[in-house]
């Protein structure tokens, strides 16, 4: 594993929660602490669905990535908001198909980094660990290391999967990815999914709540218009935009979860 940082990291906050250790301990992982666990448990009394989205989510995204490279033969990978590493990682999903596939996780959690060392290790010459707020799109698909992992003359799925509501609306995740997708070549991909809901008491409460729990380190959940705002201009691909356990399923059984809290999006085309 290659590994490239914006600074060095800085020493892990045991006591503020942390989006990508949440998710960790949603998912069944021990990468996480105590003010996490605290956290998840909170947010599962206001939303207790909350665990079901998380690994619903976890199987969309395993899904998109064989549909892309088995489907659409996509054998690059840029993978924004990566989160703790964990069972099925983007390159081990993409490189069932082909051994060649290429992928730089990117993610800013110091906590990421030091397991993606570890975690990641096994694979030298085909991943790249990128320490680095994904806001900043220039600097990171501009990077050397980048480059020598990523042929941008080729298409490349980008994949922003449950990652774009811890981007305030201040910080226009809109614009973010239109400037991702403009990197890109024709043919290349977009994976966009994030949490909506119908019911603004529904995304008020999260959204407050994970402010709080993260010191702010969130963006919101939005209504499911906004992922249609954030492809416009782009091939949606087929199924469509929906929720995700919808968008191309197969035998990996749906955890149950109501409609009022869900992971929504799918995949776009760079025409």
């Amino acid at each position: 594993m290659h590994e490239d940082t914006d600074f060095d990291p800085p020493p892990i906050d045991t006591e503020t929660p942390s989006v990508a250790r949440m998710y960790d301990y949603l998912l069944g992982g021990t990468d996480n602490y105590v003010a996490d666990r605290v956290a998840c448990e909170q947010l599962l009394r206001i939303v207790p669905d909350t665990r079901a989205l998380a690994l619903n989510n976890r199987a969309f995204l395993r899904r998109v990535v064989r549909v892309l490279a088995d489907r659409y033969g996509i054998r690059q990978f840029v993978d924004h908001g990566s989160g703790l590493p964990t069972r099925d990682n983007v390159h081990q999903v993409a490189q069932a198909v082909d051994p060649s596939c290429r992928v730089v996780y990117v993610d800013n959690d110091p906590t990421v980094l030091a397991h993606g060392r570890t975690l990641l290790d096994e694979d030298d010459e085909s991943t790249l660990f990128l320490q680095a707020d994904m806001r900043r799109t220039d600097d990171i698909l501009d990077r050397p290391l980048v480059r020598e992992m990523i042929d941008f003359d080729r298409p490349v799925a980008a994949l922003f999967v449950s990652v774009l509501h811890c981007i305030p609306e201040q910080d226009d995740p809109k614009a973010l990815v239109r400037r991702v997708a403009a990197k890109l070549c024709p043919g290349s991909f977009l994976v966009v999914c994030q949490l909506v809901s119908d019911d603004p008491s529904v995304r008020e409460g999260v959204t407050r709540f994970m402010a709080e729990a993260t010191d702010g380190n969130w963006g919101e959940v939005r209504p499911r218009e906004a992922v249609h705002d954030f492809l416009e201009g782009l091939e949606i691909m087929p199924p469509g935009l929906m929720e995700v356990t919808d968008w191309h399923p197969d035998t990996e059984p749906r955890v149950l979860q109501s409609d009022d809290f869900i992971e929504y999006g799918g995949l776009a085309r760079v025409r």
